[in-house]
């Protein structure tokens, strides 16, 4: 079940803005300052914002963050990059005596919204690098998102509720995981964004499994499926699964079998020797 007794956007902006330990900056690309928007517009935001940017350009975002070997810019590698390079500008520069007691953040989002064809609706990647304590090392809390609206402005406005509902989450329901990922949906219908994948990992949660939290999503109905790799972390088809050829086998594998390992075996070498696979991006 979502929340439904939770505050309002504004609400939670104003709180944050009137809590004077919590301080940081926000880089936004692709989609406008959809996000730091709310803290202004609520009042008392110089407690919070340190920093408000955008790299709109891409060859000024390149300068910034560095180049993609994908080419991408909404992608997973974009928004940790922004997160690396945001906080540690963060830290070099609130190193003082004023700013000894504050928790510091960094909130960065890569997104593109529906194009005027209407041909993709889509996506984005959020996410927060924070700290519970001060003068502790930082925890990220990531996701992606798919934007189910037909209107451009109405998906920028999503992006800036969620952007909220993160930020106020990590700060309030940090210890409360599953807590914090409903609270994701707070005044907003679940219909609208379609949540597929988080990953909240740091020192003050290395007793969260992940897995249990993607799976989170699909119960609360704010995603269909999820997808983990090989070492258990949560990832998303379309950073792995980029441009490659893929062969899946359909089962519940409890326990896998002899006969699962036969078939997925024998159903690799007829996948092989299609002309359209190229093995090199299995």
């Amino acid at each position: 079940m979502l929340r439904t007794d939770a505050p309002t956007t504004k609400q939670k902006a104003l709180k944050t803005n009137l809590d004077e330990s919590i301080y940081g900056s926000f880089a936004e690309i692709g989609a406008g300052q959809e996000v730091v928007r709310h803290f202004f517009r609520a009042g008392g935001a110089s407690g919070t914002i340190a920093s408000a940017m955008s790299a709109y350009d891409k060859e000024v975002s390149d300068h910034k963050y560095g180049k993609e070997n994908s080419g991408r810019y909404v992608c997973e590698a974009r928004l940790k990059k922004m997160l690396d390079h945001e906080y540690a500008v963060l830290e070099d520069r609130l190193k003082s005596e004023k700013n000894s007691s504050r928790k510091f953040f960094a909130l960065a989002n890569t997104v593109s919204t529906i194009n005027y064809s209407k041909t993709s609706k889509g996506h984005g990647w959020m996410g927060i690098r924070f700290q519970l304590n001060k003068n502790t090392p930082p925890n990220d809390f990531i996701i992606h998102m798919r934007f189910n609206d037909n209107d451009q402005g109405i998906q920028q406005e999503a992006i800036g509720i969620i952007g909220v509902n993160m930020l106020f989450g990590c700060f309030n329901y940090y210890d409360e995981p599953r807590e914090l990922i409903l609270s994701l949906y707070d005044d907003l219908d679940n219909d609208r964004v379609e949540i597929d994948m988080v990953q909240l990992t740091g020192p003050d949660f290395t007793q969260v499994d992940n897995r249990l939290l993607s799976l989170q999503l699909v119960k609360n109905g704010m995603t269909r499926a999820v997808m983990f790799g090989p070492d258990g972390k949560n990832i998303h088809p379309s950073e792995v699964l980029y441009k490659k050829n893929i062969l899946a086998l359909r089962g519940s594998f409890r326990p896998v079998t002899k006969v699962n390992i036969d078939m997925i075996k024998t159903g690799y070498q007829a996948f092989i020797k299609e002309n359209k696979v190229d093995i090199e991006k299995l």
